[in-house]
């Protein structure tokens, strides 16, 4: 469904900087597939489908979506996919029954079609109530399902999600997901999906698989489990005294499985933080080597790995200390220029309405 090979996308800044926002970037996504990419702002996770979806042209390699080239055959790109943008769908004053007709005669149905397919998704997604009232006047979680009503007014067989639940409170992120879940698997066969998102847990649990972008490149590739298996492994926490600290790192070092091992200083104790393949596996083990050494341990807590230390063990930094921190804000990337962020069009500013349409 989509194919890449070394993509690159740079801005032009000024006569004398140059902001490589896509540092060729290959991958590919099967039919049916709901793949999600993360990265920090400024990663060029959002510059990537801007590319992917025809608004903004690669300044090298190639791409071909639903078999199209992206350069070559926009027209046909944007006539097979559905685009969910970080900004709104539609028209502030327009209603919002009249708003999905609209975008369904656009891409080529006649009215009385539009009409039955407006009927249809704002059944599915929950908007029938509000389809006479003006989008200006809906909730935050209504705006966003309308925005994805949008992008699927014309029955795409491809859905690119660009930080779909961005600003949601957690009841409207669960319900513009069932829906969309929903609606995926409604068809004849399963819509392929591709989103970007700040918020971990849903890559987590509603990926098949993840991409993860650092510098405007792929840096891993896989499940979600396969990565923090391979990349992370649980963390076992065990709490001793003070003195006892370094000893029993010293013992956890040893064991097998152990990948690191950290000391983290806290209030009358000390706690040692052991990465390891396999923790509940693990804890027995080490459990037994701290008591034949002398070494009583106070507190045991076993974590599994989340996508968080997956990225912090691929670049040694957090995807929260970059500004992914679940609210969908923060600053650009530690030592990103002004303007490397995904936010950047061609002139350094969102598509307008007008500009997405053309």
């Amino acid at each position: 469904m989509i194919r890449t090979r070394e993509l690159t996308k740079d801005f032009v800044v000024s006569r004398t900087r140059t902001v490589h926002a896509v540092r060729g970037i290959s991958l590919d996504v099967e039919p049916g597939e709901l793949v999600a990419v993360l990265g920090p702002n400024g990663a060029g996770k959002t510059t990537t489908l801007r590319m992917l979806t025809t608004l903004i042209p690669p300044t090298s390699g190639t791409a071909q979506v639903a078999g199209y080239d992206v350069v070559t055959h926009p027209d046909r790109v944007r006539a097979a996919i559905g685009y969910v943008g970080q900004g709104g769908a539609g028209g502030a004053s327009q209603r919002v029954r009249d708003e999905l007709v609209t975008q369904g005669e656009i891409y080529g149905l006649d009215r009385r079609t539009a009409r039955g397919r407006a009927g249809e998704l704002l059944e599915a997604l929950d908007l029938t109530e509000q389809a006479d009232r003006k989008i200006e006047s809906l909730s935050g979680g209504q705006k966003r399902r309308l925005d994805v009503a949008v992008g699927l007014v014309h029955e795409p067989s491809l859905l690119f999600l660009d930080e779909p639940s961005t600003g949601l409170d957690p009841h409207n992120r669960a319900n513009l997901w069932e829906h969309i879940l929903r609606m995926r698997t409604a068809a004849a066969e399963p819509m392929t999906i591709v989103l970007t998102t700040h918020y971990l847990d849903e890559a987590d649990t509603f990926a098949e698989r993840v991409i993860v972008v650092d510098n405007g490149q792929v840096i891993a590739d896989d499940t979600a489990d396969a990565l923090k298996a391979e990349l992370a492994g649980d963390l076992v926490t065990l709490r001793v005294a003070p003195d006892d600290a370094a000893a029993l790192a010293a013992v956890a070092e040893r064991a097998p499985g152990t990948r690191s091992v950290r000391v983290v200083p806290e209030s009358g104790a000390s706690s040692v933080a052991i990465r390891t393949v396999d923790g509940p596996g693990a804890t027995p083990g080490l459990l037994r080597a701290a008591d034949a050494a002398g070494l009583a341990v106070s507190r045991v807590d076993v974590a599994r790995p989340t996508l968080d230390d997956v990225f912090l063990g691929l670049t040694g930094r957090s995807l929260r200390e970059t500004g992914v921190d679940g609210s969908g804000a923060g600053p650009a990337e530690t030592g990103a220029p002004t303007g490397a962020t995904d936010e950047l069009s061609t002139d350094g500013s969102e598509p307008t309405k007008k500009e997405v349409l053309a």
